[in-house]
């Protein structure tokens, strides 16, 4: 439990002294934020379509084991195949085990947060299994050996300029500060492992229960290629992403959109229904769905159900002041930002993932961004309450918390510890009326800003002083 929370605060601190980190964050996430108010600014009424959003996301939730052999029945109509994961490992070995049987050697992958949970990439590398990711951005970072940043641009936290001298280093691309000339270097390497590629395996964005109908959501067309150029197409989804009706897809699609990058609507919006038919000139041949639970059953009926109705966009990352300041690296696993505060320790048990549920300032910022407007400052406090319970504070912190309860008690100690707060911090105050550091432990605090000090006089002295020079100037 020490080694989590020294983790957490050694890659803050690392994170908050990378200067390109810092450039790529302002960048990107400033852009974010803008964009997604700009295009939520341009809908009738924005309240309601979030509103609206909340209510699929709600129908689908309470109806879930239905939808999910709805989803079943309707695939298997279709022509495809549901394999079900009960964790992590299992979704491994059942790709893998899809790859031997279709003697897999080449795989491309479209973007999914569910492989990055599992580690997949990692699990059919070590089988001797050559697999690219398609997704410009995810194919930069597996360039680079690392793992994504953010939710939908899992390259924030690099420059352009260090994605050029990657680019340059591992692939022979002359060096251009220009985007659209990266792209397109990429573009080329990347058509050629469409075409070799035995497998492809993509996330799922939503699944339609009522036709059995798999929705990704991309800008590249990457995905499109990575489903339909390979013989075999494997779908990979968490049992939340499954709805009930095409209604609540064209709800939801707009708004991940908008929230996701600012668009109106995605460059391409992919629909898939199962294998190819007869009639049909392209396609994969054979379709796979796996569906994964890893921890989200446990989840639902529990004050924390309404996490599972995240759609993925990554606005509340945008918005976040900390999200804004240390990037997604620092949160230590697949999901960061708020959202990911709130996931991470619930899958991963809340003694693993200590720090994050107060890797917040609860200022609102992401609720108010959510796209279906899931509460996360009230769960978040919620985890606080959750890790005292188990007993996680250290023992300076419960003894600190005691001491405060009794100090507001009683108005004795109360006013003493007010009077002897005045005096030291008075002590402490520099020429400019500010303490640049106080002692420990307090002195994380005046790390990165100014403690001002205490007032001489408190405002309850000051209104006893007032009223007795009011009585002393006016006696009755």
């Amino acid at each position: 439990m020490k080694d989590q929370r020294d983790r957490f605060f050694h890659s803050v601190t690392i994170a908050l002294n990378d200067i390109q980190l810092q450039t790529a964050l302002d960048r990107g996430t400033t852009r974010g934020v803008n964009a997604r108010i700009a295009a939520m600014g341009e809908t009738t009424d924005a309240a309601a379509l979030r509103h609206q959003a909340r209510l699929a996301r709600e129908r689908a939730l309470n109806r879930l084991p239905d939808l999910l052999e709805q989803l079943e029945r309707n695939v298997i109509a279709n022509g495809g195949h549901v394999l079900w994961a009960r964790d992590a490992a299992e979704l491994n070995a059942i790709v893998l085990d899809l790859c031997r049987k279709h003697d897999v050697r080449r795989v491309t992958k479209g973007k999914s947060m569910v492989t990055e949970e599992s580690g997949l990439n990692h699990a059919l590398e070590a089988q001797g299994i050559e697999i690219n990711e398609s997704d410009l951005g995810e194919y930069i970072i597996q360039l680079a050996g690392e793992t994504p940043s953010h939710i939908v641009f899992p390259m924030l936290h690099k420059t352009k300029e260090a994605t050029a001298q990657l680019l340059h280093e591992k692939l022979g691309m002359p060096m251009t500060d220009r985007p659209e000339e990266m792209t397109r270097f990429v573009r080329r390497v990347m058509r050629q492992k469409y075409l070799e590629a035995d497998m492809g395996i993509s996330g799922v964005n939503f699944a339609i229960a009522e036709t059995g109908t798999i929705a990704t959501v991309e800008n590249e067309g990457n995905n499109r290629l990575s489903t339909s150029a390979p013989r075999v197409y494997v779908a990979v989804m968490g049992i939340e992403k499954v709805i009930a009706t095409w209604e609540d897809y064209a709800v939801l699609v707009q708004l991940l959109a908008r929230s996701a990058t600012g668009q109106r609507l995605s460059v391409y919006n992919n629909l898939i229904s199962g294998p190819r038919r007869p009639d049909e000139p392209d396609g994969p041949e054979v379709f796979y769905l796996v569906i994964m639970d890893n921890g989200r059953s446990g989840i639902l009926g529990t004050a924390y159900a309404e996490s599972l109705a995240c759609i993925r966009c990554g606005a509340c990352l945008n918005a976040c002041p900390v999200y804004q300041n240390i990037g997604g690296h620092a949160y230590g696993w697949v999901y960061p930002g708020p959202i990911g505060s709130i996931v991470s320790p619930l899958l991963l048990g809340p003694t693993n993932a200590p720090r994050l549920p107060y890797a917040s300032s609860l200022c609102g910022a992401c609720q108010a961004a959510c796209p279906v407007e899931i509460n996360i400052p009230d769960m978040l406090l919620m985890l606080r309450r959750d890790l005292v319970q188990a007993g996680d504070p250290t023992l300076g912190w419960r003894v600190g918390m005691r001491v405060w309860r009794q100090a507001m008690l009683s108005p004795t100690l109360y006013r003493a510890g007010g009077w002897l707060a005045a005096l030291v911090t008075q002590m402490l105050a520099g020429g400019d009326g500010k303490i640049e550091s106080l002692p420990p432990p307090l002195n994380a605090w005046t790390e990165s800003r100014d403690f001002p000090p205490f007032a001489r006089e408190s405002f309850r002295e000051r209104l006893k002083r007032r009223r007795r020079e009011r009585h002393e100037s006016h006696p009755a």
